[in-house]
């Protein structure tokens, strides 16, 4: 392998790597997408992030043999330039969150990204002007399938149908059945403000009506608050489990907090706005 061949092999597993990251979290990837604009409901951004991931796994895996190369590599230039551009405009507007390129695994922020994919560029340009021939072979058409199989490895998530059975004990009351009867279970993020106000509207609801069904609620923290820090916050007492980051965005909607009502295990209500009025009307309470 020549060093043509060797900064080929580099560019390759920087695509694979982008890929891994995204497919471990695919969940805050969708997250971004939609705090980024590029996507408008949780469900496209689903789709967007599937579609991405494989395309990065395939032309990572693609550019790791020698055909196609010098079509490939203009292909992939014209990608990173795309993705830089929009960089340019979070970077432009002040935007300077992890901009998910490495998904939750490596934070970078769109100047640093534009940093990273301009090294890029310039290495994959290198590499094409080196690449004279472009030696063909049918088995690059296997690589293209890898886009369309991210939604048989990473399915869509059906929230109607989470299963909740596996969340056996929370804090503050030990064991819970949550397969029977009539129950809430709250998604927060303990540093959110709107899950600190929605916790704090069904404590207050829940103190004046005992007809309402227990609360549970599953927290995910990302920064400092702690749990006890929550509950003095919003004047809350709910019995909690720690989640992580996956399950934590597999489980929200498009943003938190998320409430659901379940009957015997089945989800038969999901709350994600005007929460309050959402458990007044369905419980009939004042």
């Amino acid at each position: 392998m020549g060093k043509a061949g060797f900064l080929r092999t580099i560019f390759a597993l920087s695509f694979l790597f982008s890929a891994y990251t995204k497919f471990i979290a695919p969940g805050y990837f969708e997250i971004t997408l939609m705090d980024q604009g590029l996507a408008s409901t949780r469900n496209f951004a689903g789709h967007i992030s599937r579609f991405f991931i494989g395309l990065e796994f395939a032309l990572g895996v693609a550019l790791i043999f020698p055909f196609y190369t010098r079509k490939l590599l203009l292909f992939s230039q014209f990608l990173l330039l795309g993705f830089t551009l929009h960089l340019i405009y979070l970077w432009s507007i002040g935007n300077t969150e992890n901009c998910g390129c490495f998904g939750e695994m490596i934070s970078m922020t769109p100047e640093e990204s534009i940093v990273k994919n301009s090294a890029l560029m310039l290495l994959a340009f290198w590499v094409y002007i080196k690449s004279s021939i472009d030696k063909h072979n049918p088995r690059l058409l296997l690589c293209t399938l890898l886009i369309p199989s991210m939604w048989f490895f990473l399915p869509m998530p059906d929230h109607a149908s989470m299963s909740f059975s596996q969340y056996t004990h929370f804090e503050k009351v030990g064991r819970v059945d949550l397969s029977q009867g009539e129950q809430l279970v709250a998604v927060f993020n303990l540093d959110c403000e709107h899950c600190q106000d929605a916790a704090k509207e069904l404590a207050a609801l829940q103190r004046k009506n005992k007809a309402i069904p227990s609360i549970y609620v599953l927290f995910f923290s990302e920064g400092s608050t702690l749990p006890k820090d929550f509950d003095a916050l919003t004047n809350s007492d709910f019995p909690y489990q720690m989640i992580g980051v996956n399950t934590f965005f597999d489980l929200i909607g498009d943003s938190p907090p998320r409430l659901y009502h379940l009957s015997n295990g089945t989800v038969v209500n999901i709350w994600d706005k005007a929460i309050l009025k959402a458990v007044k009307d369905r419980f009939e309470l004042d």
